[in-house]
């Protein structure tokens, strides 16, 4: 372990310079460069807000609030495990040539998720204000889902970055995947909508619970729960310990199939 930590001191370095770098590419010949992070989260939040409020008659107090704090989470993880998949992939010539541990390049694309994070989580606030909507001291606890959130996008990623160098196809497999993830989750609906069989389908997906903590501590100025929490630190830290088993697992013949 305490290899691991000089190890990873030692090449601290490059993952500013990998985070930098993801970031540029991404908004590289962009007018609006990072605006768009906040950009986007409002314009889905009006369109989403329009179709299921009253074409769906979604009766939910602050329901724009309501939906941009689930795009918030599921933009985060969808982003972060998204660019994960391909990060091994997409630094293949830079693999060949030097020693870089490996998982720094998906260490690099969560970290670039989560500079976008902010800036989405500063648009929730934004629109908090401008509807004029308390904000409460809960807020403060947001770090407690985010955390969790990381956790477990960084495990999800930890596994696709490994898959994907051997099996491409998981590309275009997890396209349909977050597609379905996101109708899999409380984004646009309450858990109180669904019948009890699907009820428990959303609530075995382990964002759901991140989900509803992150609303909790925002919206509804209710502390996370004791068993929410213990649920999401058994699920987040599994993925976690299988994502670096998994990836240390393969590392080493990588180089083989890039």
């Amino acid at each position: 372990m305490a290899e691991h930590i000089r190890n990873f001191k030692k090449f601290w370095p490059l993952l500013i310079e990998l985070v930098e770098r993801d970031i540029k590419i991404k908004y590289r010949k962009s007018v609006l460069g990072i605006l768009w992070t906040i950009l986007n989260p409002l314009l889905m939040m009006i369109i989403l807000s329009f179709v299921f409020s009253n074409l769906f008659r979604f009766n939910i107090e602050n329901y724009p609030l309501y939906i941009l704090c689930g795009q918030t989470v599921f933009n985060f993880y969808s982003e972060s495990t998204s660019g994960s998949m391909t990060a091994i992939l997409g630094n293949g010539a830079l693999i060949k040539k030097v020693y870089i541990p490996k998982y720094l390049f998906v260490l690099s694309r969560i970290c670039s998720s989560i500079i976008n994070f902010l800036s989405t989580f500063c648009a929730l606030i934004i629109v908090m204000l401008a509807l004029r909507v308390e904000l409460h001291l809960t807020m403060f606890l947001v770090f407690i889902p985010v955390f969790f959130l990381i956790i477990i996008s960084l495990g999800v990623g930890l596994i696709l970055a490994a898959l994907t160098v051997r099996f491409r196809d998981i590309v275009h497999l997890y396209s349909v995947f977050l597609t379905a993830l996101v109708y899999l989750m409380p984004v646009i609906y309450t858990m109180s909508f669904l019948p009890h069989k699907v009820y428990l389908v959303v609530m075995a997906n382990p964002l759901t619970n991140i989900l509803i903590m992150f609303r909790d501590v925002v919206l509804y100025n209710a502390l996370p729960g004791g068993m929410s929490v213990l649920v999401a630190v058994l699920e987040s830290f599994g993925f976690l310990a299988l994502g670096f088993y998994v990836f240390y697992k393969q590392q080493d013949s990588f180089i083989l199939n890039l």
